[in-house]
């Protein structure tokens, strides 16, 4: 049985759907990412996890106990957030040891498990350091022991890398789920970074206009979204309307495209879609022809604009065979795999 389930949640702001039917449940120890741009619902659905915002409309069941009337104080859920909330007139293990405070933990107890706590996040030694004396990455450890310190059924963190910088964010993502799996932690984690998401996440759901378009693990998210927005949402930029003008589709497209239902309006090339082909003229390669538009060198890879007819598709290549400079013709080999096709219709 999941140990979360949220069944048909609704909520308004001033008379317009904010949330409209959201479903999902969650596995003891499973780690869901809510996902989606700014203004898309996520943190009001972590709010009323907690029981900080009611809904409209729906149920939240932990176990078999539906969550309606329960306050915040009685759920026994974490938080963790991006400004730290830590306090600091207090020490690092005084603060760790606030929610301990709060259930009554014996004194002896308290110090116990906050140590334990920091040794987990890797702050062993820092008890008595100040938070003045902590680096936004270290703070954020202390958050997260203090959050984990009274063992919650449920942890709900809300965009709590989102003050870091990238190098740090993705270093801390790792830890994080490291850390959350090795105390079978269940937990909700909202963030608007794709990378952040696939790097903590067992499954990803996709909020857009406060709709839940997509629930599904990271790797199957990646390879095939569910629709135009989802994609446009993970950053793919070819995604092309096989309806609005087949006469500009290259040929080669379109046969791929035959294979799927004969409905399908929408294709997605993903960006590791296409390599530079080196056996040209052979029957068994899907390949295509165009013009370089743009080469951008970085690093592994190069980002690369071909012009295509009256398509404009980009793709990451390897960085051998180097890709020609560009307004040169260029014949890439493109990955079946890699295309894939998308339900719905084109929309915002």
């Amino acid at each position: 049985m999941p140990l979360l389930q949220v069944k048909n949640l609704d909520k308004q702001y001033g008379g317009n759907p904010l949330l409209s039917a959201i479903s999902f449940s969650l596995k003891k120890g499973e780690i869901l990412c809510l996902l989606g741009p700014s203004g898309s619902g996520k943190t009001t659905l972590l709010r009323m996890l907690s029981g900080l915002e009611l809904p409209d409309g729906g149920e939240i069941f932990f176990g078999e106990k539906a969550m309606a009337g329960v306050p915040p104080h009685k759920r026994n859920f974490g938080m963790m957030f991006q400004d730290y909330a830590l306090f600091p007139h207090k020490n690092i293990i005084e603060n760790v040891c606030f929610g301990l405070e709060m259930q009554n933990w014996p004194q002896s107890k308290q110090s116990q498990r906050a140590t334990e706590m920091l040794a987990l996040v890797g702050l062993q030694g820092f008890e008595q350091r100040r938070l003045e004396t902590l680096s936004g990455g270290e703070r954020q450890r202390v958050a997260l022991a203090r959050s984990l310190a009274p063992q919650p059924r449920l942890l709900l963190l809300d965009e709590p890398l989102g003050s870091l910088d990238r190098t740090l964010r993705d270093h801390l993502a790792g830890e994080i789920r490291t850390i959350l799996k090795s105390q079978g932690v269940t937990a909700v984690f909202v963030t608007h970074d794709q990378s952040e998401a696939f790097t903590v996440a067992d499954q990803i759901a996709i909020l857009h206009h406060g709709r839940m378009e997509q629930l599904a693990p990271p790797e199957h998210l990646y390879r095939q979204p569910a629709n135009a927005a989802v994609a446009k949402f993970l950053g793919f930029q070819n995604i092309i309307d096989l309806t609005s003008n087949p006469a500009a589709i290259p040929a080669a497209v379109l046969k791929l495209a035959g294979s799927f239902h004969p409905e399908t309006k929408l294709l997605l090339i993903r960006p590791e879609a296409a390599r530079i082909a080196t056996n040209i003229g052979s029957n068994s390669l899907v390949t295509i022809q165009g013009v370089m538009t743009k080469r951008i060198f970085q690093g592994q890879m190069f980002q690369v604009r071909i012009k295509v007819g009256a398509l404009s598709l980009s793709f990451s290549l390897s960085i051998d065979p180097s890709p020609p400079e560009v307004g040169s013709h260029i014949t890439l080999e493109l990955n079946p795999a890699a295309i894939v096709p998308l339900q719905g219709e084109m929309r915002s």
